[in-house]
């Protein structure tokens, strides 16, 4: 005769989950009701978070544009000609004051800041896409270049960095004597 197997459950207690962090402190904020029979939530009081402004950036020391950080990021067009690795990057309301390059043999580092002119309260915006404070942008290059003879210039709040290519070693060739 076959054993006859019978299988039994228990009921689990189920705890309701404690409110979020985001939520625990907020005044009016309220707990929510966790019902154990259908295992939801039934009443959450969502309280927006609001963030604040960010300052408008202050100027940089010397010392400070290596410590700095440097939140936004460049668009940047790199190609080559015969002779130099060109790089281009729009960098608009930029004063040539405000941005470093620094250049090795096969890499560009540019930063600067993006100065925001006037301080508007946040609530008379109705669109705030510009961004405004630190940039930066390393690039690889894909061949060396002579870093002595770099020339970067602005012109119509774009921002022209040519690098002479190094010259590359011409093949030779090498008889051997007896």
């Amino acid at each position: 005769m076959p054993k006859k197997v019978v299988f039994t459950t228990k009921a689990k207690e189920v705890k309701p989950p404690p409110p979020p962090d985001a939520y625990a402190n907020e005044e009016g904020a309220g707990n929510p009701v966790f019902n154990a029979e259908t295992k939801q939530i039934e009443h959450l009081t969502v309280v927006p978070k609001v963030e604040e402004e960010e300052p408008v950036a202050a100027p940089l020391s010397e010392e400070e544009w290596l410590t700095h950080d440097f939140e936004g990021q460049l668009s940047v067009d790199v190609y080559q000609t015969d002779k130099d690795i060109v790089i281009k990057s729009t960098i608009a309301g930029v004063r040539p004051e405000d941005i470093d390059i620094q250049v090795t043999n096969d890499m560009v580092t540019i930063k600067g800041i993006r100065r925001q002119e006037e301080a508007v309260p946040a609530e008379d915006y109705f669109y705030r896409e510009c961004y405004w404070g630190g940039f930066s942008r390393s690039i690889i290059l894909p061949v060396d270049v002579r870093n002595d003879l770099v020339d970067a210039t602005i012109k119509n709040g774009v921002l022209i960095i040519r690098l002479p290519k190094t010259e590359i070693a011409k093949v030779r060739v090498v008889k051997v004597k007896e």
